[in-house]
């Protein structure tokens, strides 16, 4: 009885793929539906009344999941595999036989049940090894990509993380983990992955999509968050006044403790804040001995609602024009200082 349900089982599966390929280029549906009919029917009678053991019992019902994926079937795909499921428990391919279902939800465009299904693999079935891929692996990195919940989404980074750091880039994982965790309000965690993302060898060279300024972005918040934040003023109204009230007076001590005392910058409109030579401390005092600093009169129609541009003249002979550039804090982690402004750099030069 085995050796014939062996050899039956292997003409079936050989030339499945054979009798579909055949039905794919006739142009008579009713044909093709009747070949898979056959085909599924033979597949189910083996399945049903065969003595088969788990290796074989694989084969027959990838293959049939497959013969309704190769026909696009697949509500089919679905109903036949989530039966299964329900009827065999214990199966040890059932967490396959449900990421084939999440699979074919994704192909029918229903990204939330895909999503119910890889994460039930993920919270019910232990992991399981497919042609050398692990499941929970796939499983996680279809999620990141089609949850839309940053509480869903931190306990995918989080896992993806702890239990295959080998086979993701992790210095990318804690960036993106760190912004999650600000989506959704914890600000502990947050800062946290930030500094494990700062730590990381290759933060200051890597390349994230999408996140061209990851790491000082990160180094700006991590910074921040440290310091006193005294230097910030509610109101860009009062900001632009006690910093023209300092220039008119001369008055450099003033000027030095409105600067922003992290990440204050001062270059050409051609740099960049990260470069090197960007935020070299300095006082005003050694600019405005001696020279007769003026400033326009309003502030520069580039000004937008959160950055805004004075423009000053007399600070040196080489290059006179200094641009003062104003900004509006954007700091959810301390509501006391978050929407002030501040004096964070100074641009050089004439507008480019």
């Amino acid at each position: 009885m085995k050796q014939i349900i062996k050899k039956l089982l292997l003409i079936i599966i050989t030339f499945s793929s054979i009798i579909f390929s055949a039905c794919k280029s006739d142009k008579s549906t009713k044909n093709t539906a009747s070949v898979f009919e056959e085909n599924q029917a033979q597949l189910l009678h083996i399945l049903e009344k065969g003595d088969l053991n788990e290796q074989q019992r694989y084969t027959i019902i990838n293959q049939m999941a497959t013969n309704y994926l190769n026909l696009k079937d697949y509500q089919g795909a679905v109903l036949f595999l989530t039966d299964w499921v329900e009827q065999n428990p214990n199966d040890m391919y059932n967490s396959y036989w449900l990421l084939m279902t999440a699979y074919a939800y994704l192909s029918m465009g229903a990204e939330p049940v895909a999503e119910y299904y890889f994460d039930r693999i993920l919270q019910q079935y232990q992991d399981l090894l497919v042609k050398g891929n692990s499941i929970h692996f796939m499983c996680l990195q279809n999620l990141i990509q089609i949850s839309k919940s940053p509480a869903h989404r931190i306990r995918y980074f989080n896992s993806l993380i702890n239990r295959f750091p080998q086979n993701v880039n992790t210095t990318e994982l804690y960036l993106r983990l760190a912004m999650e965790y600000e989506k959704d309000s914890q600000w502990t965690q947050a800062l946290r992955a930030y500094t494990v993302f700062l730590e990381q060898p290759d933060a200051t060279t890597i390349q994230i999509p999408g996140e061209p300024d990851a790491y000082k972005n990160a180094r700006h918040l991590i910074d921040y968050n440290s310091s006193d934040k005294k230097w910030t003023f509610e109101t860009l109204e009062g900001l632009e006044t006690a910093v023209r009230k300092a220039i008119r007076n001369y008055d450099w001590r003033s000027l030095d403790k409105y600067k922003a005392k992290v990440n204050f910058f001062s270059m050409s409109w051609k740099q960049d804040e990260t470069d090197t030579n960007a935020q070299e401390e300095f006082s005003m005092r050694s600019f405005m001995r001696g020279n007769r600093i003026r400033c326009s009169d309003t502030l520069d129609p580039s000004s937008t609602p959160t950055e805004a541009y004075l423009r000053t003249t007399g600070w040196s002979t080489y290059v006179p024009v200094w641009y003062l550039y104003f900004r509006k804090v954007n700091f959810p982690l301390d509501s006391d200082i978050h929407g002030n402004w501040e004096w964070a750099g100074i641009y050089m030069g004439e507008k480019l």
